[in-house]
């Protein structure tokens, strides 16, 4: 039997897009394919009236557990270039959610995490189930928000929140970010994707030129420089993805064991170990 393809299924329900990320086993860990099909999706979803919404979701009951950890192991031997470049085909993609003119909605079950609560940040509404939870855990591999991440939470969250989310990884339940208002509609377990299917069509039912209009003002409201933003996490990942704290943390997460980052060595034993 050939083994299940890591894809972000695209299906038209008349009134809305429903892009579905699908990485079977992993979560719906991002891969770049899933990119380039979620950036279609929201471009046709621009071109055509009909449509009120893209609807993103994830695959087996959960949104997205972000970087693939194989994959992200393996980029310390890439060149700058080439880290930097992959990183900001993530970027696109946030840049694609944000403008977008048509709604763009997230049905999350389960939780979200690292690139894949990025990804939720950048969409206009959150549809959260309530047992779900969402976690930026960069920092627990060694490496450091992407995909605008800083910068959504900071605007969406106080700044001391913000702080501890992504320097402790700790997941925050739904229940709490709907507190926050960054959840906007708190559902039963299993029932994210069909109030995410009614908003679209609400949606689908209203004047497409004055939402388009609304989603454009109520960015341009509360943003500073977002692309700035983007561009300085993406040097810092490009960094951090080369560093030993990366190599430490990937690699422990992989083998299942707890990651050191050699925080308990003196300079003396840090050199000795380099030699």
């Amino acid at each position: 039997m050939t083994p299940a393809q890591a894809e972000a299924r695209v299906e038209d329900h008349g009134d809305h897009l429903r892009v579905t990320l699908s990485n079977p086993g992993r979560r719906n860990a991002l891969v770049p394919s899933m990119y380039v099909s979620l950036r279609e999706a929201l471009e046709q979803t621009a071109a055509e009236d009909r449509l009120g919404a893209v609807v993103l979701t994830g695959a087996e009951g959960y949104f997205c557990a972000g970087g693939d950890l194989n994959a992200l192991a393996t980029r310390a031997a890439m060149s700058r270039d080439e880290r930097r470049a992959l990183i900001e085909d993530l970027h696109a993609t946030i840049r694609a959610i944000r403008a977008c003119p048509r709604l763009v909605i997230a049905a999350i079950e389960g939780g979200a995490a690292g690139a894949g609560l990025s990804i939720a940040l950048a969409c206009d509404l959150l549809v959260a189930a309530e047992d779900a939870s969402f976690a930026a855990a960069y920092v627990r591999v060694g490496l450091v928000p992407d995909g605008g991440l800083t910068a959504s939470l900071a605007r969406r969250v106080p700044a001391g929140f913000a702080a501890r989310m992504c320097l402790t990884g700790d997941p925050v339940s739904a229940t709490t970010l709907a507190g926050m208002g960054v959840v906007t509609d708190l559902v039963a377990p299993g029932k994210a994707l069909a109030r995410a299917a009614d908003l679209a069509a609400r949606f689908a039912q209203g004047p497409a030129a004055a939402q388009g209009a609304i989603k454009r003002l109520l960015a341009s409201a509360r943003d500073g420089d977002f692309d700035a933003q983007l561009d300085r996490e993406a040097e810092a990942m490009t960094e951090a993805l080369a560093g030993p704290e990366a190599a430490a943390g990937l690699k422990a997460r992989l083998n299942r064991t707890a990651p050191d980052f050699g925080r308990g060595s003196s300079g003396a034993e840090k050199e000795e170990t380099r030699r």
